[in-house]
């Protein structure tokens, strides 16, 4: 096994290669939802290794609650470093829990805000908010059977032309239709969880905004 034992940690680096190459060659549709997938793998099978590294490392440490027989003595053979990696990887495991929870709270902050700033206004597929400053964006459904929200600011409906907002209303719906908004949040807690899969997160968001 040897040091290939650590590759899912370093096969991320992989990730801005591949992104390009999604970018240049594919659909967007099919970048997207091909980006996300890599992502979410990669970043997985990351913190799997890590995991994987913290037990084999630290069973046999003094204090730990892990039974011995979590920690083979061939496979800590085949393992460089094996104490020294599982001491290492409980911090790094610890960093992506807080990382991935602090996005996880972001987005549940920003949906919540996004809702109380349409509260007390008609229930339409196109919601205007009185305010002077240009900004649309797409608001998903917040439970089942609700529906997505198209958002807009009379700042940006006086800044266009009828054409114009047409092409605004189509690409804030095709976002609701193409649900972007769960394929953005996986791309960012991929990126959260592994740092080298950020160059994915932004190919997503790239090719998100094509589709």
């Amino acid at each position: 096994m040897g040091v290939f034992v650590f590759l899912p940690l370093v096969l991320p680096l992989t990730a801005w290669p591949v992104a390009r190459l999604a970018e240049h060659h594919l659909h967007p549709r099919t970048a997207t939802r091909l980006l996300t997938a890599v992502a979410a793998v990669l970043a997985v099978c990351s913190t799997l290794c890590l995991a994987l590294l913290m037990v084999v490392g630290t069973a046999q440490l003094p204090g730990n609650p892990l039974p011995d027989a979590w920690s083979d003595p061939e496979v800590r053979a085949a393992l460089p470093y094996d104490e020294i990696a599982g001491r290492a990887a409980i911090p790094a495991l610890l960093a992506l829990v807080a990382v991935c929870g602090r996005v996880l709270l972001r987005h549940r902050r920003v949906r919540r805000r996004a809702a109380r700033a349409l509260a007390g206004l008609p229930d339409t597929p196109v919601a205007v908010l009185p305010d002077p400053a240009p900004y649309a964006y797409a608001l998903p459904a917040a439970a089942r059977g609700s529906r997505g929200r198209v958002v807009v600011s009379r700042g940006m409906l006086a800044r266009l032309g009828p054409a114009e907002r047409r092409a605004l209303f189509a690409h804030e719906r095709a976002h609701l239709t193409g649900r972007h908004d769960r394929l953005l949040l996986v791309a960012r807690l991929a990126a959260a969880a592994n740092p080298f899969l950020r160059p994915l997160r932004t190919a997503v968001v790239y090719s998100a905004e094509r589709w």
